[in-house]
């Protein structure tokens, strides 16, 4: 179960709510928009079906290698941080090859035996530059041409139909799930994108799309004012508070907030139809940890944030701090007894309750507990506000020309 709360003024306009309503129907209904309709797609079935005809288990598969960055790659990180400690994960490593850091590849190399791997390259457009240079060094480094029956049987591609990589795919035997047309990057995590290597770890997909698709249904079903109120709030002053802070209380929540940056700088940093410059900046930090620097800033420092608190309720593992008093610290014993998740709840409902003093825009989610049925729930808000955001903007939410042309650039430079 998860909880919402907002601790700022809406408006509860009866019109505002409609034209908000409205303009996501007609995004679903017209097709232009596809993440809506991911949760009820057949692809699972599809990959349930691939997955036991290609047998696992029985080929000895112990490494995902996911090759893809952005969209192809962030969305995956966070669910498998988020659920990692779940018992249905079973115990093959999920390895990524996302930046060309040259420390990293080769870090990631290291060790990797080809017949215990399996590759899953990811690209909407089947030709990111990352993307491709690390399937080449792939297929190099493991003597796997294009063409061979060890290139066919250990890879496979997830791509736009149509697509570069979709065709390399059908000439060369490599099996290919399809992202839709009208489903953008940074909103493919419940497409095969995620949901072939989430799989292949053992995660409970079915749920994570069943979380997903409870809050897609109530929402078009007209249920969910209080993230629409909280939409208008964020794009109507982002003028004057232009910075969106998502204050996650647990480590697990990490790639959870990248994602999070990515989906909201892509999608939001934007040029309206009057030609102004938009958009909300997001920042993403960690509960504890970040009460000893960032909060500083929100407590003291310029009033140009909103503050979105993540807390959950139930971490299904209880460690206890000793009943130990050390000389000269008594003054801490006060906490003696209790567990870490009480101090880590204790700890967000305390930051947050000093933010709302200062006068800060907060809202609250309170997870019950962090399984795959809630995080498909969270994605699924997330990508909605983002959304409702773009509307209230006035923008094309799902296009990115400003990371358009900072590919043409990098193509001049190689090719000049």
């Amino acid at each position: 179960m998860i909880k919402r709360e907002l601790y700022f003024e809406t408006e509860s306009d009866a019109q505002l709510l409609k034209g908000a309503y409205d303009a996501l129907e007609e995004e679903m209904q017209s097709g232009r928009v596809g993440y809506y309709r991911l949760p009820e797609s057949d692809m699972l079935m599809q990959i349930e079906a691939f997955t036991e005809a290609f047998d696992f288990e029985g080929k000895g598969i112990r490494n995902i290698v996911v090759n893809g960055i952005g969209g192809s790659s962030l969305g995956t990180k966070a669910v498998e941080t988020l659920l990692k400690h779940t018992p249905e994960r079973n115990s093959r490593r999920l390895l990524f090859f996302e930046n060309v850091d040259p420390v990293e590849i080769a870090e990631n190399l290291e060790g990797l035996v080809f017949e215990e791997c399996f590759f899953i390259t990811v690209s909407k457009s089947g030709s990111t530059i990352e993307t491709t240079s690390h399937m080449k060094l792939l297929i190099d480094h493991f003597d796997a041409p294009v063409g061979s029956e060890k290139f066919a049987s250990r890879f496979a591609f997830i791509t736009d139909a149509g697509s570069p990589l979709d065709k390399l795919g059908k000439e060369s035997g490599v099996p290919v799930f399809h992202i839709p047309h009208n489903v953008g990057g940074r909103f493919s995590v419940l497409s095969a994108v995620g949901l072939l290597p989430l799989t292949l770890l053992g995660y409970d997909t079915a749920a994570l799309l069943a979380g997903a698709k409870m809050l897609k249904d109530s929402f078009f079903d007209r249920q969910e004012d209080m993230l629409v109120q909280k939409a208008h709030y964020y794009a109507t002053h982002s003028r004057e508070i232009p910075i969106n802070v998502l204050f996650s209380y647990g480590s697990f929540f990490r790639d959870f907030n990248a994602w999070y940056v990515q989906l909201w700088g892509e999608s939001l940093g934007k040029i309206d139809r009057t030609g102004a410059h938009v958009g909300m900046t997001p920042v993403g930090i960690i509960g504890s940890i970040d009460q000893h620097s960032f909060l500083q800033l929100l407590i003291e420092g310029p009033r140009d944030k909103t503050v979105t608190m993540i807390k959950v309720d139930d971490f299904e593992k209880e460690v206890v701090i000793p009943e130990i008093s050390l000389p000269n610290l008594e003054k801490t014993d006060y906490i003696n007894g209790h567990t870490f998740g009480e101090l880590l709840k204790a700890q967000c409902d305390a930051t947050m309750e000093s933010i709302i003093q200062q006068g800060i825009s907060v809202d609250r989610i309170e997870v019950g507990r962090l399984d795959a049925y809630n995080v498909g729930y969270l994605i699924m808000y997330y990508e909605l506000l983002t959304s409702l955001c773009g509307h209230f903007l006035d923008i094309n939410t799902y296009d990115q020309p400003g990371v358009e042309l900072g590919k043409r650039i990098l193509q001049e430079k190689f090719q000049s």
